[in-house]
């Protein structure tokens, strides 16, 4: 099933400040609650797909993104699989946004006054691991077709030894006395409105309800070591330099259990030997002597596909542009392709010998030698115009 649109999904314009973009998420949040719906998956579905739609336009940069490229920006690699947030489990969604209840509290009960958190499942594990930022050079041929590329990356990774938990053993893990095991304190304030009671993670656990009373001798208590990762990176057709992907969960593992940051991949482009790319378009100068411009002649040119035969006409002017439909690069949307651009420069030789001085000088006053640009003849500027139509 297609995704719906973010600013649907959030029933926002797409002018809509951010605090409009918060508020209209904090409704669906509260009205899809898991704790007000319990085991309703409808309302589930609901509740990550807002989320979803919210961790982006919430951010500027993904919301920038989001409206030039819509879901195509993050589709594959931004770590949401299908339609309802697929990617993104219910402790990424409180870890990442729990405080947009309240005061720093990500608590449902503060609202409601419910009793638990739906039996702790929405509990965080822990510290969430930090991002990984790398870069990625791609080559035309690449950018065009779309790739995948193995990178290997340097990171935090999940200790083998107490598979995260940061205990010695089984043994070693016990009920935190702060929290008595559900992961977060109550707090009461006193305000004008009276006494406002709120939830926050509980600062000894951090969540996770439990502590560690003898910690892992592997990775010391951190729940994580360093090590490499051999990660796998789809690429869409269509990226262009400065555009930025991103992998749910292939960053730094977290700490005690918490969930892993995130992989961002910046795009870069390598400089092409023929093509120079403008937007989807691709750019070659094709440089002819005097002789074919006026007599015509078939020449090859480079493309993305490989090289293809041009006809070049009888008096073809310098700065003409022929333009080879679909010969350009996709649209990252997937909506289209860009054309290949051949520019045609006459060249004009800087050095003669004394036989082509005699030939060109009997030339030089022939009739048909004497410019006369006619009404067909357009301008440069009136040629870049449609160019940019």
């Amino acid at each position: 099933m297609a995704k719906r649109d973010y600013y649907e999904v959030l029933g926002v314009a797409k002018n809509a400040e951010a605090t409009a973009i918060k508020k209209a998420y904090r409704k669906l949040a509260v009205k899809y609650h898991p704790d007000k719906n319990p085991d309703n998956k409808a309302a589930e579905d609901k509740f990550k797909e807002a989320a979803e739609a919210y961790e982006i336009l919430s951010d500027p940069q993904k919301r920038a993104r989001y409206d030039r490229m819509g879901h195509r920006a993050f589709d594959g690699t931004g770590g949401f699989r299908g339609g309802g947030g697929g990617g993104m489990t219910m402790e990424d969604i409180f870890a990442q946004f729990g405080d947009i209840f309240g005061d720093g509290g990500g608590s449902f009960e503060s609202m409601f006054g419910g009793g638990g958190r739906a039996g702790g499942r929405t509990r965080s594990r822990g510290q969430r691991g930090s991002n990984i930022r790398i870069k990625v050079a791609l080559t035309l041929e690449e950018i065009a077709n779309g790739v995948t590329k193995k990178i290997k990356a340097k990171k935090q990774i999940t200790c083998t030894n107490c598979n995260g938990s940061g205990a010695k053993d089984k043994n070693s893990v016990q009920t935190c006395q702060t929290c008595r095991g559900s992961g977060y304190v109550r707090q009461v304030r006193s305000t004008f409105l009276g006494q406002m009671q709120t939830t926050t993670t509980c600062p000894t656990c951090n969540g996770s309800g439990q502590s560690v009373t003898a910690s892992c001798t592997k990775c010391k208590g951190a729940g994580h070591v360093h090590g490499d990762e051999t990660i796998e990176i789809e690429i869409p057709a269509g990226v262009e330099e400065g555009m930025q992907l991103s992998m749910r969960g292939k960053g730094n593992a977290g700490k005690r259990g918490g969930p892993a940051g995130d992989l961002l991949i910046n795009i870069e482009e390598k400089p092409h030997e023929h093509l120079e790319r403008d937007g989807m378009n691709l750019i070659y100068d094709l440089y002819i002597n005097f002789a074919d411009a006026a007599l015509g002649t078939s020449i090859e040119v480079p493309t993305i596909d490989g090289r293809v035969k041009i006809k070049v006409p009888p008096g073809t002017q310098s700065g003409k542009i022929f333009r080879l439909k679909g010969k350009g690069l996709p649209s990252v949307q997937s909506y289209g392709r860009g054309d290949e651009l051949i520019y045609v420069n006459v060249w004009t030789p800087k050095k003669l010998t004394d036989e082509e001085r005699r030939l060109i000088e009997k030339l030089r006053n022939m009739p048909n030698f004497t410019p006369d640009p006619g009404k067909s003849e357009r301008s440069f500027f009136d040629r870049m115009k449609d160019m940019f139509r």
